[in-house]
């Protein structure tokens, strides 16, 4: 018996393609466009295995990086390193990327089939493979019935599904998605959040998904980076930015409806927050020390309906109730301030009566 052992039971050195987290790393990157500065020295890093979310209002810059990570755009300044490599002026067309766009980006005269199937004949792959492909795909993407039409005869989540299909079947290092679901009715929106949460979950490459939405951001998960007018405020796992915002402004850009900012007064254990609200500090904020602050009520942390002891009562005038799909939002004068509270479903409220409203501590 000799020592030789066949190549097919040998391991592979060193972590397998499979096994290896790829990376996209920016290096004190700066955009100008004329005179403009869109990017604002921004340094960071994201990688495969989980969804990387770009939060931040419109023209915040979420396009702007996307475009640098793409090669769509070079920087002014900084660097750009896929997986180790400086991709920094490396042409669109020599990268390994995929890109979904907030329209609905298919070409008109072609079937789904053909649309899906386009990058992949481009790639000169096998007819049999490329069908297997397109068919395997479309089915993830609930549109395995509709290979044969036309563009023109989809609807609006058809079309963008079918956008979303031939972006996936690159298999590219690296996939970006730009709002891709901004123009589509809200239940369909609900549709797709969910279904792509899983369809990133099987993709090796690094996915990177932009958004306005906060409530689009937490469902997504995953890592969130949160840029303001360029400049990049807070990065990290997307829970831990949402609970523990670094400065009110990334609490701003991290709440819809708007946060409620109230001046308080830390006394011993207890904050007076605007003119009679008291709440007991307990938990993570014993810790805080007495002076004064601002602290911030997110407005799902007022209620309408008791249930925990440790909420606090406040008796307040509701001046507009703002009826938004299957959402209730409740404008209430406090003070110098003024709070919104957010309830779900549909109650409408009788204006100017007075409402208890319970603030929940956390």
């Amino acid at each position: 018996m000799n020592g030789r052992v066949p190549a097919t039971q040998l391991f592979a050195r060193g972590p397998t393609p499979e096994m290896r987290k790829m990376n996209i790393v920016f290096d004190g990157v700066s955009k100008i466009v004329n005179g403009t500065t869109h990017i604002h020295s921004i340094s960071f890093t994201l990688e495969s295995g989980a969804t990387n979310v770009i939060l931040g209002h419109t023209l915040s810059g979420k396009t702007s990086l996307l475009r640098l990570m793409a090669g769509l755009d070079r920087p002014n300044k900084g660097r750009i390193l896929l997986s180790g490599k400086d991709v920094t002026g490396l042409f669109v067309r020599k990268r390994s990327v995929a890109m979904v766009y907030q329209q609905f980006v298919n070409y008109p005269s072609m079937t789904v089939y053909d649309n899906i199937a386009s990058p992949l004949r481009m790639s000169r792959m096998p007819a049999a493979q490329i069908d297997q492909t397109v068919r395997k795909t479309a089915a993830m993407l609930h549109i395995e019935t509709l290979l044969d039409r036309l563009p023109s005869e989809l609807s609006g989540g058809q079309q963008q599904r079918t956008a979303i299909a031939r972006s996936l079947v690159k298999d590219s290092e690296l996939l970006l998605l730009d709002e891709p679901l901004v123009n589509l009715d809200y239940k369909l929106r609900e549709e797709l959040q969910v279904e792509l949460q899983d369809i990133f979950k099987e993709r090796k490459a690094i996915v990177v998904y932009t958004t306005t939405e906060p409530a689009e951001a937490l469902m997504l998960g995953g890592n969130i980076l949160v840029i303001d007018e360029g400049r990049l405020l807070q990065t990290g796992s997307t829970p831990e930015v949402y609970h523990q915002p670094v400065n009110t402004r990334v609490a701003e850009v991290f709440s819809d409806p708007p946060i409620n900012f109230l001046p308080a007064r830390v006394v011993g254990r207890t904050a007076r927050l605007g003119e009679d609200i008291e709440i007991r500090m307990t938990e993570h904020l014993e810790a805080v020390p007495d002076g004064r602050y601002i602290f911030g009520v997110r407005p799902n942390h007022l209620f309408l309906q008791d249930g925990d002891p440790d909420n606090v009562t406040i008796r307040v005038k509701v001046i507009l109730a703002e009826i938004n799909g299957s959402e209730t939002f409740l404008h209430i004068p406090q003070g110098q301030t003024h709070l919104c509270e957010k309830e779900t479903g549909f109650h409408p409220r009788h204006i100017r009566q007075k409402w208890p409203v319970l603030v929940k501590p956390d």
